[in-house]
């Protein structure tokens, strides 16, 4: 079964982030850019939080909110949530359900290797269980009863 870290490695491990101070809509136009969901915010090297679609939505409906002149360390959640880089498929899918979050860092010692969406980690889960019907099919077939002799 896959884990955390294979499943960054597969993504190769890019953590997209932007800088604190910069605005809403430009975060936006990165994540645009890289047709992603959540973008992490970096400070002095650091990632201090992350931006989801989910934040973008909450955000819009305050008032005086404005694309142009937001600040994206003013909206972003700081409290981030992260999986061991050993942590299975199961492990993830039950953070992600628990936490009623989309997505976690992965963390391995005192490094960040990178950020796993519920996407990513269902793509792969999938994978495996279509892996393994594949095959049982191959071991077991019409031929496989056909040749058996009672």
């Amino acid at each position: 079964m896959k884990t955390a870290e294979e499943i960054v490695q597969k993504n190769k491990g890019e953590m997209i982030t932007v800088s604190p101070d910069s605005t809403i809509r430009e975060a936006l136009n990165t994540m645009t850019e890289k047709n992603i969901g959540a973008i992490l915010i970096k400070d002095m090297g650091k990632i201090v939080g992350i931006w989801t679609e989910r934040d973008l939505m909450r955000n819009v409906l305050l008032p005086d909110f404005n694309l142009d002149s937001a600040l994206i360390k003013d909206y972003m959640t700081t409290k981030l949530h992260f999986a061991r880089h050993s942590d299975t498929i199961y492990h993830l899918q039950d953070k992600f359900l628990g936490l009623r979050i989309r997505h976690l860092l992965v963390k391995k010692k005192d490094q960040i290797l990178g950020l796993v969406s519920s996407g990513d980690v269902s793509r792969h889960d999938l994978k495996e269980k279509t892996d393994e019907l594949e095959s049982l099919n191959k071991i077991i077939n019409w031929e496989y009863y056909e040749n058996w002799h009672w």
